[in-house]
């Protein structure tokens, strides 16, 4: 399988970048040229996500996509969104995996609320989970056969191999999850469908 990779030098995105390389072919957007030794399967490509024609130039031919964009203070996956659900549509792509956060399931408490609008969550910002949900409305709007793989906190951690995973809420007691573990997880989507077009809790 060919796949379109963005975020991939990130914590978890690095993750799901070097386990790829094994099976599939991999071509990654970066915003600077990256070169040292690794399993050559695969694409650099040299652009910004927010470029439509560098997005474009990265899903050509591609039979997925799996981003693991970190948020910022620009709004980069609401910004950047768009362009990629356009591009899936032109080279007619269906699948795509994201990495999202914990604070955009349901609250257990309040399925009417977002773990981020409650005690639930321990951030004292929303910024993040705001931008987060932007881009989780946008994937549930379209067509397109979307999962959002959803951490809790973040450590580097350790790969343990088992964890617990539910759809669209946190398990129950959630402390935290290795970036290992989800980066195996959230590459094992393109296989499993069983979290199709929902968001997906993991943790501990």
């Amino acid at each position: 399988m060919k796949i379109a990779l963005f975020g991939g030098t990130g914590r978890v995105g690095s993750i799901v970048h070097s386990n790829a390389q094994f099976t599939h072919e991999v071509i990654r957007l970066t915003r600077q040229p990256i070169n040292h030794g690794r399993i050559d399967k695969g694409l650099d490509i040299v652009g910004n996500v927010l470029n439509k024609e560098d997005i474009f130039h990265t899903l050509k031919g591609c039979d997925a996509v799996i981003s693991c964009l970190n948020t910022d203070k620009n709004d980069v996956l609401s910004r950047s969104m768009p362009l990629i659900l356009e591009g899936m549509r032109t080279h007619n792509i269906k699948r795509i995996i994201t990495c999202g956060t914990a604070g955009i399931l349901d609250a257990r408490k309040d399925s009417n609320q977002y773990r981020f609008q409650t005690n639930e969550s321990k951030r004292r910002s929303t910024t993040a989970a705001e931008d987060h949900l932007r881009a989780y409305l946008m994937l549930e709007a379209s067509k397109l056969d979307w999962t959002i793989v959803c951490p809790t906190y973040l450590p580097e951690g350790e790969r343990l191999g088992h964890f617990r995973t539910e759809k669209n809420v946190l398990p129950d007691g959630g402390k935290s999850i290795s970036i290992f573990d989800t980066g195996d997880f959230i590459l094992n989507q393109l296989e499993d469908r069983h979290y199709l077009r929902s968001r997906v809790g993991i943790c501990y």
